[in-house]
């Protein structure tokens, strides 16, 4: 299925940033067939969109997603090597899903009340890209002003660490954009609550697409 052909027809609105989308998908699918993994952060309605992204890429979103072959041939390994019985290998076998590497920066409260009361709020997720981040990792910035600095200074780490850039704004894009140049996807809205009802969307249309590039099976409903 063309999601993006869809997100567009759905939202017009969003045809301006079709090639970032494009562009935002190229560079997931070269980092997660690399075996790299995505960096999520954001504030307030962001931090949890950054949270609903984990989500969707973490499991099955709309196919079936078996785990990898070696996985089940090393999980059947050790099932001949373990002195359990087979019910809780089966169970593994049968009810793990394939996912792709995705995590929310926001979600360790201990890193982040430490850096609080240690440092400077500001250097949160900053200071877990730095402790995380690896070349060839993508580290996506969520801000719908573009201008939150605990999410700047993220994104300035990520590139020192030699990551990729990604994102999601709104209005000019304020100083995210700057920082993510061509890959960032600024959405032609300027209130806050309209930049976000517009983020939900193409994040949503990015892990269909990087879902389907992974596994060409539908999910069959019953």
């Amino acid at each position: 299925m063309d999601y993006l052909l869809d997100l567009i027809t759905r939202y017009p609105v969003l045809r301006e940033v079709r090639g970032q989308i494009q562009a935002a998908y190229t560079i997931l699918v070269s980092a997660f067939s690399q075996g790299k993994k995505l960096l999520i952060a954001g504030n307030g309605g962001s931090a949890a969109d950054a949270e609903h992204i984990t989500g969707e890429l973490m499991k099955g979103f709309l196919r079936p997603r078996p785990p990898a072959a070696g996985f089940l041939h090393a999980l059947n390994a050790l099932k001949k090597e373990s002195a359990l019985d087979s019910a809780p290998f089966e169970y593994l076998s049968t009810k793990l899903q394939e996912a792709f590497p995705a995590i929310s920066l926001g979600t360790n409260n201990a890193i982040g009340s430490a850096c609080i009361n240690d440092i400077d709020g500001a250097i949160g997720y900053a200071q877990q890209v730095y402790a995380l981040g690896q070349a060839g990792d993508v580290f996506l910035g969520i801000s719908t002003s573009g201008n939150a600095k605990n999410v700047l200074y993220a994104a300035l780490t990520a590139r020192a660490r030699g990551m990729e850039v990604l994102a999601l704004s709104g209005g000019s894009g304020g100083n995210l954009a700057k920082i993510a140049g061509e890959n960032a996807i600024v959405v032609p809205e300027r209130e806050t609550y309209k930049i976000q009802e517009l983020h939900l969307p193409i994040y949503h249309t990015l892990c269909l697409m990087i879902e389907e590039h992974f596994f060409t099976e539908p999910r069959v409903y019953e």
